[in-house]
């Protein structure tokens, strides 16, 4: 992968990303001490911060589940990227261009390259359809009628497919080789029917393209403009689009400044663009499915609180309860997730725009914590009153509250349902937490040769003072050309960061050590960095000098030492016995 992007962008892309802040877009920073900054981790479940940022290395630690790296690490762990989308994103937030090496690395197939343009391309053509058609009578009726602005309307890209049976397919295909028009179908802008027609998939429908995290267009749902079916017809799958991990709105959801302090789960397409023509631009909507557990996994990412909206009606409730059950596996300390159902005959949409903006927060307000629904839920499922439904509800309830990894949320949950049994909670089994998602980081053996690296990595200002000694190189002793190399990198780059070193090594076997060794804890008070450093490289010097003092020693019992060996072996001789001993490191 590396290969395909110069080095050298790489590095000035590091060099150009402030981490504390690219993090703290997305996870809130607190400051700890004079220099890092702190929060409870977001790669696993926490209740006090273990997790670290320092700006000094440019550089993320957890204490608790040992997860680290740089800024593209965090992209691609955080954002669930690859390594190529985590550079494309990061240079896309810099506004800069990312730049391709000729020949070198494996190639990015032509069909995925290009998807992403066709998809853009037929977002632009709708968008241009529906400029052409707004002052036609069923769009402008439609479009007046959800008293959508034009600035609403330009945020969402909202667009129209023409009522024909080919305009997409031409404007998209007409002078292009076939591929494209197999390309077309293959991402379900166009359908081929038994008779090898080809046609739209979408006509006459008010558009709504669907955004990945990173913006880019991967579907659409279209929704009908007069009385045919059905209402909306979504994209089907395709190897852009996968529904149960996208959620719509998500992509403008995360433009809006400042931390995300909420996010609201709703229906529909029209509900988020209607919530957002009155300024409450915290909504998502899932895509024609029940919320998944992916789904509540990307929100939880971004906000600690998620409100799921839904009908009040027996099927809005039934949405609800697998939109809970699939969030249960979430629910890490820290977060919270509540249930807001609206009058019957309603959704956001028409709501918001009886009610207002104040009135329908006002209702958000009130919104029910899970528990609450959840046990709720539970007592219209099963009859307390009866030892029968009591041993179901026990069974029920504590298989659900057996999924939530969060203990703060299992001990209230478990409480709650014990009391509802009439049971004290000392005579219930008590509910096991899940393993965290990470297991704890072994701690790592600190040799000389390893507190070498980790100094000079951590501090790369270190190299100035590390003697130049490429006899090492020939010395038995387990990471020693590791040690010079990063000497090496330093003294052609200076002014590397501990970020930027650590990526030369990122697909490489050595990487692994290094992301430890960059988050060990030295505790040396700055002044001392220099005189430890100089000091531990000292003692690896003396283990290589020994060495070559037992080569010659048995050269020589051998009668096999030449003149200039002979030199040496009295040399190193003197030279070991006037050392003074080490401490050991």
């Amino acid at each position: 992968m590396a290969g395909q992007i110069p080095r050298q962008f790489i590095d000035d892309l590091l060099a150009r990303t402030d981490i504390v802040e690219l993090i703290d877009q997305r996870v809130p920073l607190k400051k700890a001490g004079s220099k890092n900054y702190a929060a409870c981790c977001p790669f696993h479940n926490e209740k006090s911060p273990s997790f670290t940022v320092s700006p000094d290395k440019q550089f993320y630690h957890c204490f608790g589940c040992g997860a680290h790296g740089n800024a593209i690490s965090f992209m691609m762990e955080f954002e669930q990227l690859e390594f190529v989308e985590a550079i494309e994103e990061l240079a896309k937030q810099l506004h800069m261009e990312v730049p391709r090496e000729q020949g070198k690395g494996p190639a990015r197939p032509a069909a995925q390259a290009d998807d992403y343009s066709l998809m853009q391309q037929a977002a632009d053509f709708y968008q241009q359809q529906l400029q052409q058609h707004a002052n036609g009578p069923t769009v402008q009726q439609y479009l007046q009628k959800r008293g959508l602005s034009p600035q609403t309307i330009n945020d969402f890209q909202l667009g129209y497919a023409p009522d024909g049976w080919d305009g997409v397919l031409k404007q998209l295909s007409n002078g292009k080789p076939r591929a494209v028009r197999e390309q077309l179908i293959e991402l379900k802008l166009v359908n081929r029917n038994d008779n090898g027609r080809e046609y739209d998939f979408f006509r006459d429908r008010l558009m709504f393209p669907i955004h990945d995290k990173r913006g880019r267009v991967i579907a659409f749902g279209g929704r009908i403009l007069n009385d045919g079916q059905p209402k909306y017809l979504n994209s089907p799958e395709t190897r852009l689009f996968h529904k149960g991990r996208e959620l719509y709105g998500l992509y403008q959801v995360r433009q809006q400044p400042g931390h995300l302090k909420q996010v609201l789960v709703v229906e529909g397409y029209m509900d988020v663009v209607a919530l957002a023509e009155h300024d409450i631009r915290f909504a998502v909507a899932c895509l024609g499915t029940a919320t998944t557990s992916d789904q509540m996994h990307t929100l939880f990412r971004y906000s600690p609180k998620v409100i799921c909206c839904y009908d009040g009606d027996r099927a809005g409730r039934d949405a609800a309860w697998r939109a809970l059950q699939n969030a249960l596996p979430q629910l890490k300390d820290g977060v919270e997730l509540n249930f807001v159902f609206l009058p019957d005959g309603e959704d956001p949409d028409s709501l918001v725009q009886k009610e207002g903006k104040a009135a329908f927060l006002a209702r958000l307000e009130q919104a029910l914590p899970l528990s609450q629904y959840l046990f709720e839920h539970l007592l219209q499922e099963f009859d307390a009153n009866t030892d029968g439904g009591k041993s179901a509800l026990m069974v029920k309830g504590s298989e659900l509250i057996k999924q939530i990894p969060s203990s703060f949320y299992q001990e209230t949950l478990q409480q709650k349902l014990n009391n509802l049994l009439g049971r004290a909670s000392e005579r219930l089994k008590p509910v096991s937490n899940r393993p965290q998602a990470r297991p704890a980081p072994a701690s790592i053996k600190m040799t000389p040769m390893r507190r070498a690296i980790a100094l000079l990595l951590q501090t790369p200002e270190l190299v100035n003072v590390m003697p130049h000694a490429p006899e090492l190189a020939s010395a038995d002793i387990p990471g020693i050309n590791l040690l010079l190399a990063v000497q090496q990198h330093l003294l052609d780059k200076p002014g590397l960061t501990t970020a930027q070193l650590l990526e030369y090594w990122r697909d490489l076997p050595e990487h692994a050590i290094l992301l430890k060794l960059a988050a060990w804890q030295h505790q040396i008070e700055p002044e001392q960095l220099s005189a430890e450093f100089l000091d531990t490289f000292h003692s690896i010097e003396d283990q290589y000098l020994q060495q070559r003092l037992e080569a010659l020693e048995r050269k020589d019992k051998l009668k096999q030492l030449t003149q200039t060996e002979q030199r040496e072996y009295v040399l190193l001789l003197k030279a070991l016995k006037s050392k003074k001993p080490r401490p050991a490191s």
